[in-house]
């Protein structure tokens, strides 16, 4: 082998040892792991809430328990676990290069979010007209609205915050200004929301059943 072609070897060789050197150690984009450290973020916020919700509740002899039948939880539960495999689907459709599918799912797991963000207003119109409101309530507890309302209207706003979203990042897709990564980040974010309800339902509600 001639002398050129030696140094154009070891040229080559250089090259890939240095695209080896600074090649990531996990390529994941940076769009991703924006949205993942958010969610790691928000995560401590509503583990911060739900640990003070218990510490409280089991501190206080005569916590009160208001609910008298789980039928409405467990029809926003069922939206919104019903609104993952949705979202799921929808995501699968703009990996596959379905639009119309993927817009489609979309849009209908933003229905459904709406759809429970109108019953947990129900809900919470219910509880006013008892006369719990953020600093009173019939049940001789004010701390129980003031965290019952806290607790269940931040994750009220996270779902709101989803929707606007999920419709945004959808027809922005639609229209050919976002990918389908953008519409899987968007997902992350939905099932990390639903994800946390089925850590408000067990504590707020199923623990504060009247016997």
């Amino acid at each position: 082998m001639s002398h050129a072609g030696l140094s154009i070897s070891a040229q080559a060789s250089r090259s890939e040892a240095t695209d080896t050197l600074t090649a990531p150690a996990f390529s994941v984009p940076a769009k991703k792991m924006a949205m993942w450290l958010f969610i790691i973020a928000d995560s401590a916020t509503f583990a911060g809430c739900l640990v003070a919700y218990g510490f409280i509740r089991n501190s206080t002899p005569d916590w009160p328990r208001p609910f008298h039948s789980i039928t409405n939880v467990a029809l926003m539960t069922f939206i919104l676990l019903t609104s993952s495999l949705t979202m799921l689907i929808g995501v699968r459709s703009a990996q596959k290069g379905d639009k119309s599918g993927a817009l489609r799912w979309t849009m209908i797991t933003a229905v459904l979010g709406i759809l429970f963000a109108t019953l947990h207003l129900r809900e919470w119109m219910g509880m006013i007209g008892e006369g719990a409101t953020l600093f009173h309530n019939p049940w001789g507890t004010p701390l129980f609205s003031s965290l019952f309302f806290s607790i269940t209207g931040l994750h009220l706003l996270h779902v709101t915050g989803g929707v606007i979203a999920l419709i945004v990042v959808g027809l922005r897709y639609q229209g050919g200004r976002y990918k389908a990564d953008d519409l899987e980040i968007t997902g992350l974010y939905w099932h990390f929301v639903d994800l946390v309800w089925m850590f408000v339902v067990p504590l707020v509600y199923l623990l504060n059943l009247s016997h």
